[in-house]
């Protein structure tokens, strides 16, 4: 028996009440050439054991993170993940529990984002952090939009080290709502004049540290200018970890930092889920998007947690809100917050080192082979080969030869002119073993 919740009448009625002709019209916005023309050739139907022997076979052709030598960074890390964290968040009463809309039965819940809070605006160097958002590229497009609000300008200004994902992000939400996105050239070496891009129209400026390339930034001359013109800095990072040994945004003068939190408790997983990171000065805290938690007393003057500055605009009245982000990613920053709580101050801080020491192991071992340059001078766990041949074209062979080699800049930016580039990462999990057989392989594959 099919499932046909609606008659066409219903169909009808449904389009006309809200102005289309046809249900095609509803993707107006989408590009004639991206449509399908005709259903995919696929079977209209399999048997269930049979679908799970053709996806089996599918997920068999995968080479997984952990099977082979990984340098894949460029946004996603592969960090070792304790299995407390599993553990802990495996519990029914966090696996499924939702957005806490009722704080007298959500303590648990609500104490938790308070401490992933609390965690985060530590990072960051920054007075006041939310209870998360979707990922590190829809944190950066809320800054903007953010940003905008403050200041009341509609301009933002990125640097040509920001990833290009993230540029997309941005420069989609403002597409939509009207405002202007200067994007600078792609900036492999650092040596972009983004101070000479602010002026008085600016509403901010988007600066990554360590950037899309790996470069470490020092954003203090950027943030006086950005000041000056009365602009906002926005810093962004895609590497977390990085925070456990670089000098914080907020200590560099951002006024919002955002990023990407993965690689704290959060394992590769194919593209996601993953856990954005929101930060900012308690001046602009009206103006946040998302949620908060804060720490308040009951009646009888005992600690509790509630929702604070997540006014039901976030949740109803959706034209008044700030932003119409209004869940989190709940399940995952806890996992942050948990593998935080394991580390402590002390051990990211150790975990941050052995990143870099690893990393600028694997960039002495590669400066080595011939036809190589590391084109990023300071940088943390990640940096920038320039390659003699095509950087996808020497990815695929190395993978052939069973080491997952990095990303091509080209993977990110196809138009930007940097087919030789290629984004290496090395953490913690990366042994001397690994090492050897990356620079075995690319040896072989550029000789």
């Amino acid at each position: 028996m099919r499932y046909l919740p609606l008659s066409p009448d219903d169909r009808s009625e449904m389009l006309a009440k809200i102005g289309v002709d046809a249900i095609d019209d509803l993707f107006a916005d989408v590009p004639a050439d991206k449509l399908l023309t005709e259903p995919l050739d696929l079977p209209r139907r399999k048997g269930e054991m049979e679908v799970e022997r053709i996806l089996g076979r599918m997920a068999g052709r995968n080479v997984t993170a952990s099977s082979v030598p990984f340098f894949v960074g460029a946004g996603a890390y592969k960090h070792h993940v304790p299995a407390t964290v599993d553990h802990v968040i495996q519990r029914s009463e966090f696996l499924t529990s939702y957005t806490p809309y009722q704080p007298e039965i959500a303590q648990g819940t609500l104490q938790y984002l308070f401490e992933f809070q609390t965690q985060v605006a530590a990072l960051t160097g920054m007075d006041v952090a939310n209870a998360s958002m979707y990922d590190g590229s829809t944190a950066a497009g809320e800054a903007v939009l953010m940003a905008h609000r403050v200041t009341k300008r509609g301009k933002a200004v990125l640097s040509g080290g920001l990833h290009p994902h993230y540029a997309d992000v941005i420069e989609t939400l403002s597409q939509m709502s009207g405002d202007r996105v200067v994007s600078l050239p792609a900036d492999p070496r650092a040596d972009e004049d983004i101070i000479a891009a602010i002026d008085d129209e600016t509403s901010c400026v988007v600066v990554q540290t360590p950037d899309v390339f790996g470069n470490l930034r020092d954003l203090t001359k950027i943030a006086e200018k950005a000041h000056a013109h009365g602009a906002l800095l926005i810093a962004a990072f895609t590497e977390v970890m990085s925070l456990g040994l670089i000098k914080p945004p907020g200590a560099m003068g951002a006024d919002i930092v955002v990023g990407e939190g993965q690689s704290i408790g959060n394992s590769l997983n194919f593209g996601g889920p993953y856990v954005g990171l929101f930060a900012a000065r308690q001046k602009f805290v009206r103006q946040m998007p998302g949620r908060l938690c804060g720490e308040t007393v009951d009646a009888e003057g005992k600690r509790g947690f509630v929702l604070t500055l997540s006014t039901r605009e976030q949740h109803i009245r959706r034209d008044k809100a700030t932003s119409n982000i209004c869940t989190n990613s709940g399940l995952c920053c806890l996992a942050f917050t948990i593998h935080m709580t394991l580390l402590g101050q002390v051990g990211l801080q150790r975990l941050a080192r052995v990143n870099h020491a690893n990393a600028v192991a694997l960039a002495d071992a590669l400066a080595g082979v011939p036809g190589i340059e590391v084109i990023t001078g300071a940088f943390f766990n990640e940096f920038t080969l320039k390659l003699p041949k095509d950087a996808a074209k020497v990815v695929e062979a190395l993978a052939d030869k069973g080491v997952l080699g990095g990303v091509p800049y080209s993977r990110l930016a196809p138009d930007a002119g940097c087919d030789d580039l290629l984004l290496v990462a090395s953490t913690e999990v990366n042994t001397e073993d690994d090492r050897a057989a990356y620079v075995a392989a690319l040896k072989e594959v550029l000789g």
